[in-house]
């Protein structure tokens, strides 16, 4: 029986014989998570560099995009040097820092979500208190104590789930996966299977409880507000509800497929769904809120065009 500290790599087997298509795979990955990249980078630098972007939403969405390249940045080069391995292997401690960086992001993800839901809240419902409660100190506060919160809850996460003996090292995905890790182990007490619920339930349900009360109030609001106080809502929020709708489908592919037999499920559409997250949220923040508020778009014109 292997223990622990004789795991010293895990094996990637999703990738299959995928042959000469490699150089199709690379490229094709390799120009999205440039796009990814450059799409994020460029609104990051923008808030940075306009003077009027530095309010409260802006900031918050700086830190969302900040974010959206380190999450894509802990798989996509993972990905990208797979494709020419023969042995699809990946090392203890890179697939250790991999599940780290992964479980970190999501995590910073909904809870941005959530402090950009109190936002709105605040602004929307206390339009006059809105400079005096979301300061410049408050917002950067609020800022880093979600970035610690992810931080440190991962590494409670991954102190909990390594603790145990290691009775195999193949999994069946094109990344590491730490719920597959842990069915690794030689034995499962009821303990971890806890633990598990219990982080799951902090790293989705505590942000989504600020996220929920924010919009009810918000919804309130708008039934006994003016049409234009409405429409402002409206325009808003509705990023951010379709960035959480997604956000939560994306979870919900990689909880379902980590936590169930899904081999009934065709191998191509197996993996599409395990890297929907990291492929289509980093993408779609930088397009809603890029594109659909003016503010930005109109700094994004400016920046790009040299234009002040």
């Amino acid at each position: 029986m292997e223990n622990s500290t004789q795991i010293v790599s895990f094996v990637l087997t999703a990738y299959g014989n995928i042959g000469r298509l490699k150089y199709l795979y690379f490229t094709i990955i390799f120009l999205w998570y440039l796009l990814i990249f450059v799409a994020n980078a460029v609104l990051i630098v923008v808030i940075y560099m306009d003077r009027r972007l530095h309010e409260p939403m802006y900031l918050f969405l700086c830190s969302l995009f900040v974010n959206e390249i380190y999450g894509s940045t802990s798989l996509y080069p993972c990905l990208l040097s797979q494709m020419f391995s023969d042995t699809h292997e990946v090392s203890l401690t890179n697939c250790l820092l991999q599940i780290f960086c992964l479980q970190t992001s999501a995590s910073i993800e909904y809870c941005n979500l959530a402090a950009m839901a109190y936002d709105r809240y605040v602004s929307i419902c206390y339009p006059l208190h809105y400079n005096v409660i979301m300061t410049t100190g408050r917002v950067c506060a609020i800022i880093l104590l979600v970035w610690i919160y992810s931080f440190v809850k991962s590494t409670f996460v991954l102190s909990f789930n390594f603790h145990f003996t290691l009775c195999g090292n193949v999994i069946d995905k094109v990344f590491c996966d730490l719920q597959l890790v842990s069915k690794l182990a030689c034995s499962v007490s009821t303990l971890n299977s806890l633990l598990d619920l219990v982080f799951g339930i902090v790293t989705i349900g505590l942000p989504l409880i600020p996220i929920s009360f924010s919009y009810l109030k918000i919804l309130i609001v708008c039934f006994q507000t003016s049409k234009q106080t409405k429409q402002k809502a409206i325009s808003t929020c509705t990023p951010q509800i379709i960035s959480l709708l997604n956000l939560s489908c994306g979870c919900f592919f990689e909880m379902f497929q980590s936590r169930f037999n899904v081999a009934y499920i065709p191998n191509t559409l197996r993996i599409i769904l395990s890297v929907y997250l990291i492929i289509c949220q980093p993408v779609l923040s930088p397009i809603m809120y890029g594109l659909n508020l003016s503010k930005i778009r109109n700094a994004c014109k400016g920046f790009l065009l040299h234009r002040k």
